[in-house]
């Protein structure tokens, strides 16, 4: 087939008003397309396990949504069990022949379909049915698998983005979705639904009941961006011919409330608020344009998108102004981001939810730090009609409920009582050293990136900063902090923490952490320009900084520096010039300033066996596993698609980890890790038996992996990594160690409840 067809499909299949609409149109192009008498899509109810026809032309249309197939019954159900496309020219004579008697499938001999899978999960099927015996060619079915892959995305997309697809029997359980741990707790709120700004494929459906403000609303926005077309318009007016000028012409004339206005109007006067009917009106379209095979009209389609993302924009400017959160707040999106969590009244968010990233995601990080239950990476939760509905989020286990019954909702609340009681126990053990009851003792170091954190740090008995991100200060910015904005922020830190030890790292900025002022844009940013890459290229930002540090040491001299992503020596020793450089300028000024001890980072495979020689040149060696374990398993931990595979206790990466310490106490150096498994109580055993000599965590975590180490013996620790370096899997590491813990009396730590 030509790729001109499966362009127009996957145009028209986008734009349309919702996946039905599209599915619709799919399934009558297809068949055109290869010239048959039938085409279906099927997709799977997993609740009931069946097989619900959701679109066709052939069969009678009032079979849509109503003929369900019981998995894995027919050829329908044959292709899903299968995984594979099923070909019979006469499907009579197939053994999973079941012909569907409410429409006449009897009279269709020749059989084509190919499954619909979404990162390994079955979604439904498509198919092809012709009345007379029919060998579809190779190229046909060729056609069918790519159609069927471009579907497996936008179904999964419609689902997470709101829209519901299959009218589901009505139960008595809440809706359980499953995704990725991000920061444990049990978080119980009410749904707070954020969403992409100016992105009109992820607008959600809501439904309001003062209309005529709605209204208002849409024509105040409406206007706004009218008034800003007539400014463009004048704006170049002296540049542009009379035929060019015409073009802003029609912007206004398209943006006129009794044209484009008016359709818009008509949806939010049945219910629908104001966001959701302009993309509805604006995907129409567009559709409509893209549709006509013409270029030129297809440009026009580019410019109502264009149109229609400017209306939205100046939209969400109100709707953001006047949101409100709920007192017990759970945010929920597609992707929960750092201004999402600032724009909630503080104390309120109870937990998050979010449909893409990871535990160690920069999010996960700070939820961890603010003590918020979280999930990631949730599979086909759909945002649709959420709002205002409780949610539960158990961050142990990953899971989060939706609309429980009053038997869920007191069981969790009893476990979230109970978490709080032993958080509050755990305080007693402050003073105390993370001593196991067989004499061993490890150091227990906060991370620290916001303001927030510090207050908390200083009360949870740890010993020191392991970790302080000097980024986060530099993001909440609009411009690069002066040198004396940042001594004053370095100088509080040291005072507070004073005497005791604060690494400090040097910006850190690239991957997934940008400045909105200084942007970074690359495809394939984890492999990019980040790091000590930057400040290196800028030497002017990276003195100044080590500067406003050795400055706001001179009366302390507690500050310990340490360079992230190193992955070549040359790198450290042009960093550790330059900090020698910054020292000589400081000391003139403060003759009492100390040399701060240095550190390296490793979080890359190849440091690790340059770790040795890394050692000699600096003080000490930190770890950061989240980055270390993503460049191992090749895995974007932001990546919902693959977030699932990224597994810090795969035999693979323990043993990295083991290797990384045995290089640098080989070199007389003592080695810390900050990463997130320094958290995790699994990690944290096996961590300690590998022989870390600090872990550096979230202060919420200290009192809780302070209780784990003080009530396991090392040799049990050491035991569990010899058993666990023999193993192939992650998975199989975790169920053992999670009993082993249960077993010591200190289950609490992996699971809700005490």
């Amino acid at each position: 087939m030509k790729l001109k067809v499966l362009r127009s499909i996957a145009q028209q299949f986008s734009r349309a008003h919702n996946l039905r609409d599209g599915l619709g149109l799919m399934v009558k192009q297809v068949s055109d397309a290869i010239q048959t008498e039938c085409c279906s899509v099927y997709l799977l109810d997993e609740e009931q396990q069946e097989h619900v026809m959701m679109a066709t032309t052939g069969f009678n249309q009032r079979s849509v949504g109503r003929v369900r197939l019981p998995f894995p019954q027919g050829l329908i159900g044959h292709v899903v069990k299968r995984g594979e496309p099923i070909h019979v020219e006469d499907a009579s004579q197939h053994p999973n022949y079941y012909p569907i008697a409410d429409i006449n499938e009897d009279k269709f001999k020749a059989f084509l379909g190919v499954p619909i899978i979404h990162q390994r999960r079955p979604l439904g099927v498509l198919a092809v049915q012709q009345q007379v015996k029919r060998k579809f060619n190779e190229g046909e079915e060729a056609f069918l698998v790519t159609i069927s892959a471009q579907l497996a995305a936008s179904i999964a997309h419609a689902k997470i983005s709101g829209e519901r697809l299959l009218q589901v029997k009505s139960t008595n359980t809440a809706l359980s979705y499953t995704g990725v741990p991000g920061a444990p707790g049990v978080g119980i709120g009410e749904a707070s639904v954020v969403y992409p700004p100016a992105d009109l494929d992820s607008v959600p459906t809501r439904y309001i009941t003062n209309i005529e403000e709605e209204v208002a609303s849409f024509l105040s926005s409406l206007n706004a961006v009218k008034s800003q077309m007539q400014q463009l318009s004048r704006n170049v007016e002296s540049v542009l011919s009379k035929e060019e000028q015409a073009l802003f012409n029609a912007y206004v004339a398209i943006l006129d409330e009794n044209s484009l206005g008016q359709e818009v109007i008509q949806w939010i006067e049945q219910g629908l608020w104001a966001p959701a009917a302009l993309a509805r009106v604006i995907k129409s379209h567009v559709n409509v344009l893209e549709s006509q095979g013409d270029d030129y009209l297809a440009e026009r389609a580019v410019d109502i998108l264009d149109l229609g993302r400017r209306v939205l924009s100046q939209m969400e400017r109100g709707h953001s102004a006047n949101r409100n959160f709920p007192s017990d707040c759970i945010l929920i999106g597609e992707e929960i981001t750092a201004a999402n969590l600032a724009e909630a009244p503080p104390g309120s968010i109870r937990g998050i939810c979010s449909l893409n990233g990871s535990q160690t995601s920069h999010v996960a990080i700070l939820a961890k730090a603010m003590g918020i239950p979280s999930v990631f990476g949730i599979h086909n939760l759909s945002l649709n009609d959420l709002t205002g509905l409780l949610i539960i989020v158990d961050g142990y286990h990953g899971e989060v409920k939706v609309a429980p019954s009053t038997e869920m909702e007191e069981e969790y609340r009893r476990l979230a009582a109970e978490e709080d009681a032993l958080t509050d126990d755990l305080m007693s053990l402050k003073d105390l050293p993370a001593e196991t009851p067989d004499g061993y003792q490890i150091d227990l170091a906060v991370n620290l990136g916001l303001g927030t954190d510090v207050p908390i740090s200083l009360d949870v008995g740890a010993q020191g900063v392991g970790l302080y991100r000097t980024e986060v200060p530099f993001m909440i910015r609009e411009q690069f902090p002066s040198e004396d904005e940042q001594l004053e922020i370095y100088q509080s830190l040291l005072a507070k923490f004073n005497p005791q030890q604060v690494t400090m790292r040097t910006l850190d900025i690239g991957g997934d952490k940008s400045l909105p002022y200084f942007a970074i844009d690359e495809h394939n940013p984890f492999l990019g320009w980040r790091g000590i890459r930057v400040t290196l290229d800028h030497p002017e930002l990276m003195l100044l900084q080590m500067r406003a540090m050795l400055r706001a040491s001179a009366e302390f001299n507690n500050l310990r520096i340490m360079f992230p992503m190193i992955t070549q020596l040359d790198e450290l020793e042009e960093a550790l010039s330059y900090l020698g450089q910054a020292y000589q300028e400081v000391k003139e000024e403060c003759p009492n300033l100390e040399y701060p001890k240095v550190g390296a980072m490793i979080e890359v495979p190849v440091t690790v066996y340059l770790a040795y020689e890394l050692a000699l040149r600096v003080d000490f060696v930190s770890v950061g596993s989240n980055d270390l374990a993503q460049y191992l398993l090749a895995v974007d931990r932001n990546n919902a698609r693959v977030s699932n595979l990224y597994d810090m206790l795969n035999p693979g990466v323990l043993k990295m980890l083991k290797l990384t310490v045995d290089l640098v106490h080989k070199a007389n150096k003592p080695i810390s890790i900050c990463g997130e498994m320094a958290a995790d109580p699994l990690g944290a055993v096996l961590l300690t038996a590998m022989g870390y000599d600090t872990l550096s965590m979230s202060a919420n975590s200290v009192p809780r992996i302070k209780w784990l180490l003080r009530n396991i013996n090392l040799s049990d620790m050491q035991a569990w990594l010899t058993w666990a370096l023999t193993q192939t899997s992650g998975k199989v590491i975790r169920r053992q160690l999670n009993d082993e813990l249960e077993e010591a009396g200190v289950g609490g730590l992996v699971r809700a409840g005490r």
